[in-house]
């Protein structure tokens, strides 16, 4: 999750963002791209090292936490508090939001702050094999869109994001792992194991041919948690390169379409 701040806000007053999951991939860009624009940041996560050079390079405070333990969410809360003296904004992408929401919900209300979830577009489109991770995707977005509607007479925003593919280290693996059961080689010599290749077939229906890149999503994060955008509560933007807008029954029109075989 991500809490905004550091920079001013709709009162010209310093902004406090809590970033959670942002030692890497789209929690790392939206800490350095909110610490670019003046805002105070908190990053989170399980494992210290990439936080801690995050923190080296953007000046963020790191704070790693687990927060899928109740103590470590409040911890996490409290530590942002202590140092900045309030919460404005809070960005999630993990699954352990509610916790979070639970206990920054009354800092965000005092500071009628903003709410950011980085679901992802699973939540509105599915896949084979995909139910677990479609459904939890959908409850984030539902649970921005009740915070919305429960607090939006308070001040508190809560929108959320779905990206499509992103270069991410999690991403990267599924790549690699698409790689190899589609028997997509890379270039010669090439030490990305067809990664590349792999990022190239997935993308291919995209009306982008490409997948995006950390700070795209970021940008549009930073948006969201910022008084440009507050008018907007309760909605959900697609960073997907388009694909949401594809309909799949017209793509074997332009390419053939011939099914992998699964086991």
């Amino acid at each position: 999750m991500s809490h905004d701040g550091g920079g001013p806000n709709s009162h010209g007053e310093a902004r406090v963002v809590i970033v959670t999951g942002g030692g890497t991939g789209i929690g790392a860009a939206t800490a350095g791209l909110l610490r670019e624009a003046g805002h105070h940041v908190v990053v989170s996560g399980r494992r210290p090292e990439p936080l801690r050079r995050l923190a080296e390079e953007t000046g963020a405070l790191a704070h790693p936490s687990d927060t899928a333990d109740p103590d470590a969410v409040r911890g996490l809360v409290d530590a942002a508090v202590q140092a900045y003296g309030r919460v404005d904004g809070l960005r999630t992408n993990l699954t352990d939001p509610f916790l979070l929401l639970r206990a920054a919900l009354p800092h965000l209300l005092e500071a009628r702050g903003a709410v950011v979830a980085v679901a992802s577009v699973s939540a509105l489109r599915n896949g084979v094999g995909n139910a677990a991770y479609a459904t939890s995707k959908a409850a984030l977005l539902q649970l921005c869109r009740s915070l919305a509607v429960d607090y939006g007479q308070h001040g508190l925003r809560a929108n959320t994001v779905c990206p499509s593919w992103v270069r991410t280290e999690m991403a990267d693996r599924r790549m690699a792992r698409f790689a190899g059961e589609a028997g997509l080689a890379g270039e010669a010599g090439a030490a990305d194991g067809g990664v590349e290749a792999a990022y190239e077939e997935a993308t291919r229906l995209l009306p982008g041919r490409r997948p995006g890149e950390p700070r795209e999503v970021a940008e549009a994060i930073s948006w969201l948690l910022s008084p440009a955008a507050s008018y907007v509560n309760g909605a959900v933007l697609t960073v997907d390169g388009g694909v949401t807008a594809l309909d799949p029954g017209t793509a074997a029109f332009d390419f053939r379409i011939t099914p992998r075989e699964r086991d």
